[in-house]
């Protein structure tokens, strides 16, 4: 006979500041999906675009949806998205579910996009993150080169054990949050992995577009790529791939000199030396991989 499997119950935090623009696109894609949560909360930080009015309208209908309004911050470091999840999951205390997410309020997806992830959790107990890739303009990262066992931001599932044990997402003021988080939880015995057999699609543009400003954007990429631990040898390969994408030459060398102006300035680390070193530690590893595959 053959055993049926039942589907964990989840919860979704959002975070949210004026996203009056896309957020009904993540809503309608919300109320349509064939296994909807116990509960999702939305926290407005502050919004002043109709955010919550928006939010409003969708409560009177989805009985799990609930709205959160918090005064707005005069902290706009990428910390604060960190006190809007927390003040989401207090809404969350009085429910039992086995599922926490995290889920952008500018994305889109399927109606059995968290049936789909749901499932995996189901088929391995020692999953303790999961997502897919977004879509942006048509394309997603390269999963070639981009590690499969990191989950993007836009939308992170949890275990709930998993998500207790790492201590939840950890306030850094310059990025890097949702990598601390599946980096940890990968540290601390976890499984975590991008599945690639479903997209959501991200709708705000991310930057201008223009050569000054992805140049600008790689150096600061490069800065942060230094301050979450990142190994030197690595940086040094990832900028030169860099270079083979637009804005080639000016892109990879943005990209290492912003690492190497973190090096030489002595920015602070925000991560704990134990997590550098298991980084670091991944990064040779997946070096090494490469090196090692037989040439075509």
């Amino acid at each position: 006979m053959t055993t049926q499997r039942s589907t964990p119950r989840y919860a979704l935090v959002t975070p949210a500041r004026n996203e009056a623009q896309y957020i009904r696109l993540t809503l309608d894609s919300m109320a349509a999906q064939t296994h909807p949560p116990v509960r999702w909360v939305i926290v407005s930080d502050g919004s002043t675009d109709g955010t919550d009015d928006i939010v409003r309208g969708y409560c009177a209908r989805l009985p799990w949806l609930r709205l959160v309004r918090l005064p707005e911050q005069r902290d706009r470091s990428f910390a604060a998205k960190v006190s809007c999840f927390n003040a989401g999951m207090q809404a969350l205390e009085d429910l039992s579910f086995e599922i926490i997410g995290n889920l952008d309020a500018d994305i889109s997806f399927d109606a059995d996009y968290f049936a789909f992830l749901l499932g995996k959790f189901s088929d391995n107990a020692r999953l303790g993150v999961a997502g897919t890739p977004f879509v942006e303009g048509g394309t997603h990262y390269d999963y070639g080169f981009t590690n499969i066992e990191h989950v993007s931001g836009a939308c992170q599932l949890f275990r709930r054990e998993c998500f207790e044990t790492i201590g939840g997402y950890v306030p850094i003021k310059g990025g890097g949050i949702d990598w601390t988080a599946v980096t940890t939880a990968r540290m601390r015995g976890w499984q975590t992995r991008t599945f690639t057999e479903k997209t959501c699609l991200h709708h705000r543009p991310m930057g201008t577009g223009g050569s000054a400003s992805k140049i600008r954007g790689l150096f600061r990429h490069g800065q942060k790529d230094y301050y979450l631990g990142g190994h030197g040898l690595w940086q040094v390969f990832r900028s030169l791939y860099q270079m083979t994408r637009p804005p080639y030459l000016a892109g990879g060398l943005a990209l290492l000199g912003g690492y190497g102006w973190a090096f030489a300035s002595g920015v602070e680390r925000p991560v704990p030396a134990e997590l550098v070193r298991f980084h670091q530690a991944e990064q040779m590893a997946r070096l090494r991989g490469v090196f090692a595959r037989p040439a075509r």
